[in-house]
């Protein structure tokens, strides 16, 4: 039987691999226990029981007793295991009331992960009387965390960047420090973070306990153990697959110019109330909310580019279920820890296989089942075959819903609907009225079908099928007799709850419809209508005669010339001139097309990057860091220097991140243009 774990999902039957340390026997194996046979204080368990779980969960029960003890560990488990719960439980009971100082320090990727942390240990040390956790990250006022931070919190959860301001400011101190722990690790460097990591851990006591948690273990993250670790235990179960287990994965084959009807479909047909849809780039996001919107879906997006303040409103509205859709970048949904998500699209797959299990894991929590459905086109067909080796499962492929499939399910959630609240007599009887239309000889059906025709009059009916489609991505429905790849948006069904689209699209005004995107119609005059009366022309301005010219009087000419007589005029010699030599321009030097110039050495750490669009494109430095930023979600200290040429450029970026630049610029555009990198 699936047991369930803290802050995590049903968990499979799963072994854990225990690195030993010496003495130790190493035939020892941990299953799940029970919290209180972890050796946890009686305050800890009754903050666990009123959140309502009991059973530890495997990563729970192999590392709670390891991490009290106080030895180093190396944790490494997927998404949605309840690890935080594992590290957060013995950071509260080693931090020591009394003592009003940072005692834990856990570093976080993302602000929003920084968050949920800190909510997390807020709840298991409700009854720890005196601990106070403390949030501190970019975007939040210095002064609230100047004044917690005086208070005396003894556990601060942070991101690196706010966590060296501090440090800088002299306002966090790590003399007192005990246990330093990192969470997503493998995230962290990513996001180009080493250098600050580095740091805080060399400002750290050295008598102090180090603790990794990380989804995986590159190389980097195992550099980061043996320099800044004793004698590590790792701690990582063993499972056959990968994934959340709890989570149906899906995908379907459709062209990119339909991928928004597929959405809307799939919605209307499962009745999605709360799902999250991830896309690559910024800008996917910002047209897709636009989309849906338009269509009368609640829908807000969640990307790199907001302010703090924007995405926090963003979330709180989406915990609370005042929006259906959460559109999102994989670097700001770091961290979204909503418990009721019913669906995860992958309107774009990820280029790297763990973003996809991280996706995935936004859904299917808490013991709860959940569906992944991911949208493929083409070539991407080879990226789902990688996902599925990597996380050792298989991805149905799913059968693209037909118009009359969507408009049937629209009419049986109708019914349910109708049913339910028949069944619950929660109506008021409007018996009069009905008398009254029997009386004048109408049917008791005929005036049940037009009740529900005036509640779906901004509609189309549930019950009108439509011509039936096989697939939107295959060739034979590609284009319809019109020759456009798609229905007319005032065919299409929209769901019952919501009102009907706006009558126009990207293409132009249609008949009727709002002219949103084309000149205004032109005002045809028709004979039974009178013509305007003309303009009266205005008329000719006067002209006015010039005046004569004013004549000097004669006395004052001839004294004039008198003047200029008597006056003597000094010749002033003149240098004879050189001859004038003829210009022979110098030939310019001959360059190699797509060479950087040698007198600009590119620095050791750094990778020079030879990009296809330049100046004669309009592309500036500032777009080609943005294009890096907001594909890649790394920060610009990873770009060097650009060098701008006419139909090209050269950048100069962190070498260590080369290949995933290139990897995720060769998909995007800057300024409209394809974008072709190269190492130089």
């Amino acid at each position: 039987m699936a047991k369930q774990s803290l802050n995590g999902s049903l968990l499979p039957d799963a072994r854990l691999r225990y690195a030993p340390r010496p003495g130790d026997n190493p035939e020892t194996r941990m299953t799940t226990k029970l919290f209180s046979e972890l050796g946890i204080s009686p305050e800890v368990l009754k903050a666990i029981d009123k959140l309502g779980f009991e059973q530890a969960s495997p990563i729970q029960a192999e590392a709670i007793p390891v991490l009290m003890s106080g030895r180093d560990a190396v944790g490494q488990s997927q998404t949605g295991s309840g690890k935080t719960a594992a590290f957060a439980i013995p950071a509260i009971e080693k931090t020591d009331p009394a003592q009003k100082s940072v005692q834990v320090l856990i570093l976080c990727p993302t602000r929003e992960l920084a968050v949920q942390v800190c909510e997390e240990t807020h709840k298991l040390a409700l009854f720890k009387r005196g601990i106070t956790p403390l949030p501190i990250y970019g975007g939040q006022s210095y002064e609230r965390q100047f004044w917690g931070l005086k208070q005396g919190a003894q556990i601060v959860i942070g991101t690196p960047g706010r966590v060296m301001d501090h440090m800088r400011r002299g306002t966090l101190r790590l003399d007192t420090l005990k246990m330093v722990i990192l969470d997503e690790a493998d995230v962290m460097l990513n996001m180009g973070f080493r250098e600050d990591i580095e740091t805080i851990l060399k400002d750290a006591p050295k008598e102090r306990q180090t603790v990794f948690f990380s989804a995986t273990m590159p190389r980097p993250i195992r550099d980061l153990i043996e320099k800044f670790s004793k004698e590590p235990v790792t701690v990582k179960p063993e499972q056959k697959a990968m994934t959340v287990p709890t989570v149906e994965q899906m995908y379907y084959e459709v062209d990119r110019r339909f991928k928004v009807e597929l959405l809307t479909r799939l919605i209307d047909i499962h009745d999605y109330k709360l799902g999250i849809v991830f896309c690559n780039t910024k800008r996917m996001v910002d047209d897709l909310v636009d989309h849906l919107n338009a269509q009368g879906y609640s829908a807000d997006r969640l990307h790199g580019d907001m302010t703090q303040g924007m995405r926090d409103r963003v979330m709180n509205k989406f915990r609370k279920s005042g929006l259906e859709f959460l559109v999102a970048t994989d670097v700001a949904a770091r961290g979204i820890d909503v418990d009721d998500v019913q669906v995860v699209f992958n309107y774009d797959l990820p280029y790297d296989p763990e973003d996809y299990l991280h996706r995935i894991g936004r859904t299917g929590r808490a013991g709860r089942s959940g569906r992944a459905i991911s949208f493929v086109a083409g070539r991407e067909l080879f990226q789902i075959q990688h996902i599925e080796r990597f996380t050792k499962t298989r991805v149905q492929r799913g059968k693209i819903p037909t118009e009359g499939e969507v408009g049937q399910a629209k009419a049986g959630a109708f019914l349910d609907k109708l049913r339910a609240t028949l069944k619950g007599n929660e109506f008021v009887k409007q018996d009069r009225l009905i008398e009254t239309l029997l009386e004048e000889g109408f049917t008791s059906t005929d005036i049940a079908s037009a009740l529900i025709h005036h509640l779906q009059s901004n509609e189309s009916a549930p019950a009108k099928a439509a011509e039936p489609r096989e697939e939107l991505g295959g060739r034979e429905d590609r284009r319809d007799d019109r020759g456009r790849g798609m229905e007319r948006r005032d065919d299409r069904p929209t769901r019952p709850d919501r009102p009907a689209p706006r009558d126009f699209d990207r293409r132009g005004p249609r008949e009727g419809g709002e002219n949103r995107f084309g000149p205004p119609p032109r005002q045809e005059w028709r004979r039974d209508e009178p013509r305007r009366e003309a303009r009266p022309v205005p008329a000719k301005r006067p002209e006015f005669k010039k005046s004569p010219p004013v004549v000097p009087p004669k006395a004052v000419v001839r004294a004039a010339q008198e003047i200029a007589a008597e006056a003597t005029v000094e010749s002033v010699p003149v240098a004879p001139t050189a001859p004038r030599k003829e210009f022979t321009p110098k030939p310019a030097p001959a360059k190699a097309v797509g060479v950087p110039k040698e007198s600009r050495a590119t620095p050791p750490e750094k990778t020079r990057l030879y990009i296809n669009v330049g100046s004669a494109m309009g592309v500036t430095a500032q777009d080609v860091v943005g294009a890096i930023m907001g594909e890649t979600g790394l920060q610009p200290a990873v770009v060097g220097t650009i060098d701008i040429r006419e139909r090209h450029l050269f950048a100069d970026v962190a070498s260590e991140h080369a290949n995933s630049i290139i990897a995720k610029l060769n998909r995007t555009r800057i300024k409209e243009n394809r974008v072709k990198v190269k190492v130089a």
